[in-house]
């Protein structure tokens, strides 16, 4: 990434790409006596994920994880762009942006490890939580002071949204549907 500040990249983000295990949620899983396994999601970020959404931004998920009520829990959010099972996330990205003829270099992308690593190449914001692995902090072009699953994407997206002037302490109703 060049030596510009990442603020000067939140004017131009219109699409937001998020990696689930290690930024959506804080990277744990509960595993039942039955084999389910279970995550837990910040309704922080949910509520940002909204808010984006509904001011017209688009919101991509890419992970290598194939749960349904992670699916399902995205989809009550709004996102329609959900990747699962993706273990060439660039490959993914790239159809992603071809599919929708979005520039690069207007996407904001949030991994945590390793395999985030070739997509936050990719993008003009590289980003990743606080507690990212060392490799992917040393790429990123904004390191959140929010551990992941406890509210980074609620950080990026509001950062940019504000700079944008679409945050506002007055959101539609929508909102507050369960988030």
């Amino acid at each position: 990434m060049s030596e510009k500040s990442y603020k000067e990249y939140l004017n131009h983000i219109n699409t937001f790409v998020f990696d689930v295990d290690g930024v959506l949620t804080d990277g744990s899983v509960l595993v039942t006596t039955e084999g389910e396994i279970l995550r837990t999601m910040n309704v922080k970020d949910g509520y940002a994920i909204k808010a984006a959404i509904l001011n017209g931004y688009t919101i991509c998920i890419i992970t290598a994880g194939n749960n349904e009520g992670v699916r399902v829990r995205l989809r009550n959010l709004g996102v329609t762009d959900i990747y699962m099972g993706s273990f060439q996330k660039a490959d993914t990205l790239d159809e992603f942006l071809d599919v929708y003829n979005i520039n690069a270099e207007n996407v904001l992308y949030m991994g945590d490890d390793i395999p985030d690593i070739p997509p936050m190449k990719m993008v003009g914001l590289p980003t990743c939580p606080q507690d990212a692995a060392p490799e992917v902090k040393e790429i990123a072009n904004y390191i959140s002071d929010v551990k992941g699953g406890k509210g980074c994407v609620r950080d990026v997206i509001e950062q940019v949204m504000k700079v944008q002037g679409k945050w506002t302490k007055d959101f539609d109703n929508e909102l507050f549907k369960e988030n």
